[in-house]
């Protein structure tokens, strides 16, 4: 419908409508009804700082869009923190909050028939969720990232949540002190705003600039800054004119401009969980993008940026080095993007970078110039095999080495792998197989921050391997395979593994293989029993239910 024909249908449009007593009961005047309605979807939320900082951004964004003549109107949408769930079983519930994220937003909007929605988030899944649920809409929508963290500091050196993690090891290890424990603890998250480095909340905010539907500079803006608060009232009036111009996400969000976002996330060097969520994001949109879609633009595209988690820099220090709009247009002036993509402001996004300078400053050294580029080719490398067919994930900066070959240490549970770690009992050479923790078997597909953070403190980063069927935090680094498909729970050759058995991860080769003859497999394949589900009822079980594969973005709508 056009512009503002939504919101009046569901009043009926008529002078003598019942529906429109409600409105009144809102404040509603009587010309108010001739105005688009937007929707304000508010993931604002006390229990997590990277969402607690989100009501002057929403209560901004409501006056811009009330100052340029329409109707803004609040609403819900419920956020997990990754980084305070991680290790728990309430780790689970991260990635189904997404699709939950996505329900919110549609059903709010089609409920009711907004013209358009401005939807506000913090937390990893808040982004991906937001953006299935706007593309599920299709009414002219923007994504408001709600900025990230500064950096902690003790003696000297920034810190992030990923920090805390990898000083358990550490200390456990005996290389840090209870007293340096402690004050990387209380240092590690200063602010209000998501984690800090190009982790998963930080990747998919600034795909989002890639994508066209979030302003250019927004995503690498500190939530507590002015700036981040100016920024979600101008996406506000954005918004406004595009409800106006008709301009709906399914223009925008398109195989092309999903190439642009990706070609971005390799770029940054930004977090594993891009792959999931781009799947979901390009289903919702029913736009067709595989595994190999990835591969083939990682093949092309150079690590630019130096950022954490494998870096050295934080996501304050991309925005003051230029931001997400350098990095595209030395892609862009490269060929490595569709320049003529739609975004929400109605111009391409070539358009958009016209005077963003074509090298970075010489002053910094976050952003390198094409000719100095950090890694040839992309970082996340789509690997294949007999122990994952449909494929798995590997994210390869950072590592002296990608490969590795060597007896497998099984566990199937997190919590038995940590114990396993922080008394001694994985050695270097070993690689670690985590399962049973895909999106049926997790059920949720959770992060191992916890386990491979362990690994990391104890000096075992680069010479141990681990693989799983579940998820990897963004701030994860090191020979690490995740998004193992077939899962386990549905019998995939990762469930068929036994202690000892030699498997290789070879990141050159794209390869991840059980070193079992296909006789031995077989055997094994026909003595397997499908484990009884860990959930039987509730969202968990739900979710387990309708998941597909991680291979398609463990969707389930």
């Amino acid at each position: 419908m056009p512009f503002n024909e939504r919101s009046k249908h569901i009043t009926q449009g008529a002078a003598r409508s019942p529906n429109r007593a409600m409105y009144y009961a809102l404040g509603y005047e009587k010309a108010d009804f001739d105005k688009p309605m937007i929707g304000i979807a508010n993931g604002h939320s006390t229990i997590t700082p990277c969402n607690a900082g989100l009501q002057p951004l929403a209560d901004a964004a409501i006056s811009a869009i009330a100052a340029a003549g329409a109707n803004p109107q609040t609403f819900g949408t419920p956020t997990i923190s990754d980084g305070m769930s991680m290790g728990t079983e309430g780790m689970k519930y991260s990635l189904v909050s997404r699709e939950v994220i996505a329900d919110c937003v549609e059903i709010s909007v089609q409920g009711q028939w907004m013209d358009g929605v401005l939807v506000l988030g913090g937390c990893d899944k808040n982004m991906p969720g937001g953006m299935i649920g706007i593309l599920r809409a299709d009414a002219p929508a923007i994504y408001v990232y709600g900025g990230t963290i500064k950096p902690g500091r003790w003696k000297g050196e920034d810190l992030s949540i990923v920090s805390a993690f990898e000083a358990v090891g550490a200390f456990m290890a005996g290389t840090i002190d209870e007293a340096d424990f402690e004050g990387i603890e209380r240092h590690a998250c200063p602010s209000t705003g998501s984690c800090g480095g190009m982790y998963t909340a930080n990747t998919m905010s600034s795909s989002f600039e890639a994508l066209g539907m979030s302003l250019l500079y927004s995503s690498t803006m500190a939530n507590p800054d002015q700036e981040k608060i100016d920024s979600a009232a101008a996406s506000g009036r954005v918004l406004v004119e595009a409800v106006k111009r008709n301009i709906r996400p399914r223009d925008i969000v398109t195989r092309k401009s999903i190439e642009n976002a990706v070609a971005l996330i390799m770029a940054v060097g930004g977090s594993t969980n891009a792959v999931l969520h781009y799947l979901a994001i390009a289903h919702a949109a029913e736009v067709e993008w595989t595994l190999d879609d990835f591969e083939r633009v990682r093949r092309k595209v150079p690590v630019l940026c130096d950022l954490k988690p494998s870096g050295r820099y934080m996501a304050v220090d991309l925005h003051a080095a230029g931001g997400v709009p350098q990095v595209l247009k030395i892609l862009l002036d490269a060929g490595l993007l569709h320049g003529d993509c739609l975004t929400i402001t109605g111009r391409t996004l070539a358009e958009e970078l016209t005077d963003v300078p074509a090298e970075p400053r010489v002053d910094q050294r976050v952003i390198m110039p094409l000719r100095q580029a950090l890694y040839r080719e992309g970082h996340l490398a789509i690997l294949k095999g007999n122990l994952a067919e449909n494929g798995a994930v590997a994210k390869i900066t950072g590592l002296k080495s990608p490969v590795i070959s060597g007896p497998a240490r099984v566990f199937d549970d997190e919590s038995s792998a940590m114990e396993a770690i922080l008394s001694d009992r994985i050695r270097p050479g070993d690689v670690v197989v985590l399962r049973y923790l895909g999106p049926k078997g997790g059920p949720g597909m959770p992060e191992m921050l916890a386990p491979t953070s362990a690994l990391v403190g104890r000096g075992l980063g680069e010479s141990v391997g681990l693989i799983t069927d579940g998820r990897f935090s963004g701030g994860t680094w090191g020979m690490v395979v995740g998004h193992v498909s077939p899962e386990a729970f549905v019998g995939g050759t990762i469930a068929l593994v036994e202690e000892g058995d030699a498997i290789t991860i070879d990141a050159q080769r794209l390869l991840l293989r059980l070193n079992v003859d296909a006789a031995e497999i077989a055997r094994r394949r026909a003595a397997w029993k499908q484990p009884e589900p860990r959930y039987k009822r509730g969202v968990l079980a739900k979710f387990a239910a309708l998941a597909r594969p991680a291979d398609e973005g463990a969707v389930t709508g």
